[in-house]
């Protein structure tokens, strides 16, 4: 778990991971800035209980580089991911995704589906990534096809493919993605695994510009392992134009475009 300066909404990330079935984790939180206000909830954390590990970064770097330190210091063979903005939907997440890992040795990682809610937690949007590898990697090159705070994947796996890129501006957790697909085989759950925070504050809204210039270098890095590139090129051209409009533009669209491409690029209709 990456943390930056949102300790309104640490403590809600950290209880659904307590209140797993699964009980055989360690939770790294890696903060990065100055906000004492989360070292201080931290602490408390970690009284609370010992599989806690804080982990605090003097120096800020970006996500990539953020999660990268975290897996140097993981014990685990498995890594799941939550942002400090999201939580947990079903208490039984890890136990049904490390089954699944356990039970089958050619799959690198699995995700599951998204509940979409505003910064009040009030719910705009649902939808459930495609479940099977081949639709997964079909859609690959024009959207992230797993949704990273409701993944788990194998640790060795992502060593070997090199970690997380720290020379993307965003998007890293795609780019990881397509690299852990051409591993191995994904799966998504048919199930809700996360309430996703979508808004103005969160890093969708603020950093589309270098999302778009990453998601260039992306498609066009795996463009030869997926299919699909010579549509998913002027698709991602167009990204790239409308997050240079105008701020006023983004204020009033953003919201409604992030949940069109979302449901454009699930597995199944929302609702």
């Amino acid at each position: 778990m990456l943390t930056y300066n949102r300790p309104q909404l640490i403590s809600r990330a950290i209880q659904s991971v307590l209140d797993q079935t699964f009980q055989q984790w360690e939770l790294l939180v890696v903060h990065d800035g100055p906000n004492e206000r989360t070292a201080e909830l931290m602490q408390v954390w970690r009284q609370r209980d010992g599989r806690i590990r804080y982990l605090r970064r003097e120096k800020v770097g970006n996500i990539a580089e953020a999660t990268n330190f975290g897996l140097s210091q993981a014990r685990g063979d498995y890594i799941a991911i939550l942002d400090d903005d999201d939580c947990w939907t079903a208490p039984d997440k890890l136990e049904k995704q490390v089954r699944f890992l356990d039970e089958r040795p050619e799959y690198v990682g699995c995700g599951g589906g998204v509940i979409v809610v505003d910064r009040n937690g009030n719910e705009t949007l649902r939808y459930l990534k495609p479940p099977e590898d081949e639709q997964i990697k079909r859609r690959a090159l024009f959207a992230n096809p797993m949704a990273h705070s409701t993944t788990v994947y194998r640790r060795a796996a992502i060593e070997a493919q090199g970690l997380y890129d720290v020379t993307l501006a965003g998007f890293q957790d795609w780019d990881v993605w397509l690299k852990l697909g051409q591993a191995g085989k994904l799966y998504n759950f048919p199930e809700f695994f996360v309430y996703y925070t979508l808004w103005e504050a969160g890093g969708s809204f603020r950093q589309q510009r270098n999302n778009t210039r990453s998601a260039l270098r992306i498609v066009w890095r795996h463009r030869g392992a997926y299919g699909g590139f010579w549509l998913a090129l002027p698709l991602t051209l167009l990204y790239y134009a409308y997050a240079h409009l105008p701020s006023i533009v983004h204020k009033f669209s953003f919201a409604f475009l992030s949940r069109l491409k979302k449901a454009a690029f699930s597995g199944r209709p929302p609702h």
